[in-house]
């Protein structure tokens, strides 16, 4: 296996593109999550996906300066969180998670949850689109957004999203929503990639990884890649970071894909958007 490997881009609705395969930070500290970086760019990553609500910012800037690469060579998300819906409260908390990464602009930013109850993501939208404008997130997208929420965001605000981070495994597909934002153009950016490890104790996927000589984690990154979605795995160790970018040198069949449609179930492994906050 080589020691670093690369993953293609995709092209953003503005014309950016984003690494296809990005490196999740949820669950590390701060001092993890900077190891974890450091090794990740070293193993050939340049996307890394953390949030406010994290709490490991700070770790994920250290690991970036530790690492030595050029700024301009990594895609940095972060995600402002649900106590700090609204305009004022969303431009404070970019300030915030700008000086914990320690970084003058972050690649994308993004909505964390829609909170309806709350009722005030078109205003966090609009926030979003002035700290776009202001040039201290190159794009800006959601994550956890339903239809109806990014329906409204086309009627009542200018600027669409690039992504939308939803949780997407093969016991969850998604496909509603993975269809809407194909049609709306906005990338689909899956977290929770291996369902929380639940992909793990599938044997129809145990078998399809013994027929092409992979993990089952790789069938699954594999199956996300030629979907076309982005996606996010988490890990903290080299080993598993590089078997997970490993996956441009085979392809899935037909049987394959149909097996894995076939182990949708409709369950959850986290919050629904409709009903979160």
């Amino acid at each position: 296996m080589p020691t670093t490997l690369h993953p293609p881009v995709l092209v953003q609705n503005d014309g950016l593109p984003i690494p296809q395969i990005g490196l999740g930070i949820y669950g590390p500290d701060d001092n993890e999550a900077a190891d974890a970086v450091v090794n990740a760019l070293a193993t050939g990553y340049r996307s890394i996906d953390t949030a406010a609500f994290y709490l490991n910012e700070a770790g994920v800037g250290e690991g970036l300066r530790r690492s030595c690469i050029p700024r301009e060579e990594v895609h940095v998300t972060t995600k402002v969180w649900g106590d700090d819906h609204g305009y004022d409260e969303a431009l404070k908390a970019f300030d915030r998670s700008l000086s914990s990464l320690g970084l003058e602009y972050v690649d994308l930013y993004l909505i964390h949850w829609p909170l309806p109850a709350k009722d005030r993501y078109v205003d966090t939208w609009r926030a979003l689109e002035r700290i776009l404008r202001d040039g201290r997130a190159k794009s800006i997208g959601v994550s956890n957004f339903q239809p109806h929420h990014l329906e409204r965001l086309f009627a009542d605000t200018e600027i669409r999203p690039v992504v939308n981070q939803i949780e997407l495994h093969p016991g969850f597909q998604n496909e509603a929503v993975r269809e809407f934002n194909a049609e709306q153009g906005i990338l689909t950016q899956a977290w929770s990639p291996l369902g929380r490890g639940r992909v793990f104790e599938s044997a129809d996927l145990m078998k399809i990884a013994q027929k092409h000589s992979r993990s089952v984690a790789q069938i699954v990154i594999r199956w996300h890649v030629e979907l076309g979605n982005v996606v996010i795995p988490k890990s903290v160790t080299p080993e598993r970071m590089k078997e997970n970018l490993n996956v441009f040198d085979f392809t899935l069949d037909e049987n394959d894909h149909k097996t894995i449609r076939n182990l949708e179930t409709g369950a959850r492994t986290g919050d629904n958007p409709d009903l979160f906050g």
